[in-house]
């Protein structure tokens, strides 16, 4: 096994991962600055005002991109199993 497959496993790992979070995350994010803008205005600090919507956001998120997100990390674990002969050497 070189340095260089190493590295390049490595590489689509952390593409996949930086991907799987992202998709999770950003929505999540994205509530939550809207839901600072609302307490800004409007001027009420409570913190478990924007736990809840962000809570929701990414619940609904895995619900609709989970089969999505599950498929390409199946499919990234498949293609390394299947590829352990030609790694080992």
């Amino acid at each position: 096994m070189s340095p260089e497959m190493v590295m390049t496993i490595a590489n689509q790992a952390l593409e996949l991962v930086l991907l799987l979070t992202g998709v999770i995350l950003l929505p999540a994010l994205a509530v939550g600055l809207l839901v600072s803008m609302f307490q800004a205005a409007t001027q009420l600090n409570e913190q478990t005002l924007s736990f809840i919507p962000k809570l929701a956001a990414t619940f609904i998120t895995l619900m609709i991109a989970g089969a999505w997100l599950l498929q390409l990390l199946m499919t990234f674990t498949k293609r390394l199993i299947t590829d352990i002969p030609m790694i080992i050497g």
